[in-house]
């Protein structure tokens, strides 16, 4: 079932503070939890509690449950880490919480510390970057959504106008950026027609910069177009033809879901079939995507 569409408990469950770190950890605090006993009642001994993150839409058993020991803080709640170096797969995470073999609970959200979030810069380590970034569901429950990539190209400054759209950003998790992007290119594909594609050059921002721009005609997409509404995915390629494409996204803040925040205006764009219309937006998974459409 799809958290986000579900009905509320019908009792409040504990509300618990998030906060986050530059490297992509979080720390839980749990407030106002009363552990249920064999017997039903109030069970305060024990000390096999735990925060459960249960990953949505993942077959049992198979890396979908992660569970963080619960200890207690100086000011008297219950703290639970969550380190960068936890591989969290990519997903949304429901946050529960139990003690020994008890059904676990959910938890409610409280208040969320994501400074250290905004305009993240993260460091030159090769390894997978970690993002994580704890929301409110539609009915009241704590969730998270996580990221694991690696190279990982941010998207950055957007401008769409005259026709184009120019895009800026910045390459992550690779050794030698600049290396990386000399010779790469910037690649367009159309989600309903695999065959379609649109590839350009990419400009670097100087000898040891890891920031990359490119200019993406609008026209060029709707050469093939025959009405409807198409999305295309944008891509790094480098030179090296064994190397995987890296997607470009937006995960360096604390906005877990960009789709409906992050808007751009679509472009009138003529069309072998028909007035069309382009512009860009962020998926359900904060991937970077051009959408056409008839104007």
């Amino acid at each position: 079932m799809n958290e986000d569409l579900d009905t509320a408990d019908e009792f409040a469950p504990p509300r618990t503070d998030c906060m986050a770190d530059s490297a992509g950890g979080l720390t839980f605090h749990v407030s106002d939890w009363v552990r249920s006993g064999p017997g039903g009642g109030p069970d305060e001994a024990g000390s096999a509690d735990a925060l459960v993150l249960v990953r949505r839409g993942a077959d049992p058993g198979s890396g979908s449950e992660v569970r963080l020991p619960l200890e207690p803080a100086e000011d008297g709640r219950l703290q639970a880490a969550l380190p960068s170096t936890v591989s969290l797969p990519e997903g949304r995470w429901d946050v529960h919480v139990a003690h020994g073999e008890a059904e676990p609970q959910r938890l409610a959200p409280g208040l969320n510390d994501l400074r250290s979030l905004v305009d993240r810069r993260p460091g030159p380590s090769t390894s997978p970057l970690s993002v994580r970034i704890p929301y409110p569901t539609k009915h009241g429950n704590l969730s998270l959504r996580s990221w694991r990539r690696a190279p990982h190209a941010e998207a950055g400054e957007l401008r769409v106008e005259g026709g184009r759209l120019a895009v800026r950003g910045v390459l992550y998790r690779v050794e030698r950026p600049s290396e990386w992007l000399a010779g790469a290119v910037a690649e367009a594909r159309c989600r309903r027609e695999p065959s379609r594609g649109w590839t350009g050059p990419l400009t670097v921002g100087g000898a040891e910069s890891a920031e990359f721009s490119f200019t993406l005609p609008l026209a060029e997409l709707v050469e093939g177009w025959t009405g409807g509404e198409e999305a295309w995915d944008l891509w790094l390629r480098r030179a090296d033809p064994d190397a995987a494409p890296v997607r470009l996204a937006r995960i360096l803040d604390d906005v877990p879901d960009k789709k409906d925040i992050f808007t751009y205006p679509a472009q009138p764009v003529a069309a072998p079939h028909g007035a069309a219309k382009a512009g860009p937006y962020y998926t359900t998974n904060n991937d970077l995507a051009v959408r056409v459409d008839s104007a």
